[in-house]
This record gives C-alpha cells, structure tokens and sequence, in this order.
C-alpha cells in the first residue's frame, strides 16, 4: 500500500465513488446498466432471479487486527456468492455498501476493492452498484448478490426425503482452526509487538479463513451431470447447524457419519494443537462455505467418483431423530453448536 494518505473528504461521496469504481467493467451479457445511474438494470432473457444479502460487521465477523482489506474485499464478495450456489444459481451480478470511518484512507479502500474486483474477476460477476456513507465507528460491509437459474431449478432447504443420501463438497472445519491460529498469533502480538506470527506451513487453513471460494465448480458439475439437488444450504455456521437447518425445513431426520466428513490433514494437525478434536471442528465451526446438500439415491453412481463430494449419511424419517454415529459405533444426538449472530 502507498504510504500517502488521501482523507476521503478530499473527494466527497461522489467523488469517491467514481474513483473506486472508474476501472469497473462489466462481462455479464445481462447487465444492460451498470454503475453510474440512480439503478442498475439487468435482463437475465428468461432465467429466474435468485437474490441474497449479507453483512459483514467489524470486530463480529472479521478483525483488521489479521485480515488484510484486500482479503477483506475478496471474502465479502465469496459469502455472497456461497449463498447463490446454496439455491443451485449461477452467480451474475453484486452490489457493494460500505460504511466507514475516517480512520480509512482512500488508498485502504483502493486496497479493499482491489479485493472485490479480484474476486468479481474470479467469478465473472459484475459489480453494479452500491453505497458509501459515514461510519461513527469501525467498518460496515453490506452486499447483495444476484443469480441465475434455469425456470423452477432452484434449491431450497425444505426439499429433503427419507433415504435420500447427504453430501457435502471439499473439507470441513479448516476455517474454524484457521481462526484460532490467527487469534492466537494476535495474543501473542498483543503481548509483545516485536515476536513475529508463527503461521509458515500453515496456508491451508489460514487461506480458508481470509478467502473462502464459493464452490460454483460444484455447482457447474452437478448441472452438466444434470443431477439437482432435493435441499441445500452452504456451511457457513458449521455442519451441525447447517444439516439440522435442512432436517427443520423438511420435515425428516438424518444419520450422519462421523468417519465419512472429510477433514484435511492440515486441520487434523492444527486441531491437535490446540487439543480439539477435529470432528468438533467440523461440527461446530463455520464458515467453511461448503456445499451441504441430499440427493436422490438414483444419482449415487454419477457422484461417487467425484472427488469434490463426500456423501456423509442419509435422510431419515423425523421420528428417528437426528444421530451422529461416531467411529467408534457409539450414536449421539446432533445438536447444533454453531455460530449464532446474536450469542452474547
């Protein structure tokens, strides 16, 4: 970052959103307007409109202590679209609000959407729009992101049957591990500013913590396979509150496998650092943005050798309840440990 400083009330509110958004392009065929107007406007030619909102609120989801702002800008674009791919849609477009103080420069914000752009680019969605105001204090995130699907496609949590088979993309709980290096690292750094962080051999699961992917590699595999999901959430709050959301909204129980969740090696190893086991970590850690999703048993031959899906269990009826086997045969009853937004 350069060293000079520009005070945001140099450019004023417009000025300042042109200088972020002057190098803004667009690659979307639908988006018809873009920044620049009192709206945007898009035609999606026939698809349906998925949407989703989500904040992000400094010092409750992320610390600037450990989190650089292009990393910062990357990740709150990425949960959006995790959310898109939770409902089977194709990501297209996304808006961006900010609230900040005058602690923030304007180089700090360049940093922040060199972020957004970064993970826009990633993607191909298109930023269309947004709003910036005055924070009395701290850093305020909020972004609508739009998507796509072909008519009545969409996948909801509430679709779930008895003996269909529950899958999940990638690894779980290396987030939640990341999480708890960094924060330990800002102990120590408290403590004594001159000791440098301790995270070499550690990219794995810090990467998953400061810039999660939105699995939209999945989702473009399932629908080439043309295998659609019966429910679907991403794991954002931890495996456990995540599959009893699925089990609620559908009306059924589930058996779920503890020796079938897939954990990295990395995040066995950090976990045993720290003394938690790592099945916990999984469990009850979040933001993961994994897939979480049931299937017809019928499409079990055309995932098995994919390397992206794990199948963890099986839907059950709701009288049989909601039951972790553990490796060990013993079966317990999953709870939901994950994150609340409104826990004190």
């Amino acid at each position: 970052m350069s060293e000079n400083r520009t005070e945001i009330s140099q450019l004023g509110e417009f000025g300042l959103i042109e200088h972020l958004t002057n190098t803004n392009e667009t690659v979307q065929a639908s988006t018809l307007l873009s920044v620049g107007d009192d709206a945007a406007v898009i035609d999606h030619f026939g698809k349906q409109t998925v949407i989703t909102t989500d904040m992000l609120l400094e010092e409750v989801h992320f610390d600037l202590t450990y989190t650089p702002l292009k990393h910062l800008g990357y990740k709150a674009v990425a949960v959006n679209l995790s959310d898109l791919c939770a409902m089977n849609a194709t990501p297209t477009h996304i808006t961006m609000s900010i609230g900040i103080s005058n602690r923030f420069s304007v180089e700090a914000l360049d940093e922040f959407y060199a972020g957004v752009y970064a993970a826009c680019e990633a993607y191909q969605v298109d930023l269309i729009g947004g709003d910036t105001c005055t924070s009395k204090k701290g850093f305020t995130i909020s972004v609508t992101a739009i998507g796509e699907v072909s008519p009545d496609t969409f996948v909801t949590r509430s679709g779930a049957h008895p003996n269909d088979l529950i899958c999940v993309s990638g690894d779980l709980g290396a987030a939640y591990v990341g999480l708890q290096l960094l924060e330990r690292e800002k102990k120590i750094f408290l403590e004594n500013p001159k000791i440098q962080p301790d995270l070499q051999n550690k990219k794995y699961v810090i990467g998953r913590i400061l810039k999660p992917e939105p699995r939209t590699d999945v989702i473009e595999w399932l629908q080439e396979k043309q295998i659609t999901p019966t429910a679907m959430i991403d794991v954002s709050d931890g495996l456990s509150s995540d599959l009893l959301h699925i089990c609620q909204k559908s009306q059924v129980g589930c058996h779920l496998y503890e020796a079938k969740i897939p954990i990295h090696e990395e995040t066995r190893e950090v976990a045993y650092q720290f003394n938690i086991d790592p099945t916990l970590c999984a469990l009850s850690g979040g933001e993961d943005y994994e897939l979480l999703f049931t299937i017809s048993q019928k499409d079990y031959d055309a995932i098995k050798d994919y390397s992206q899906i794990s199948v963890i269990g099986y839907v059950t009826d709701i009288d049989k309840g909601t039951k972790l086997e553990t490796k060990g045969g013993n079966m317990h009853d999953l709870i939901a440990q994950g994150w609340n937004a409104f826990r004190k």
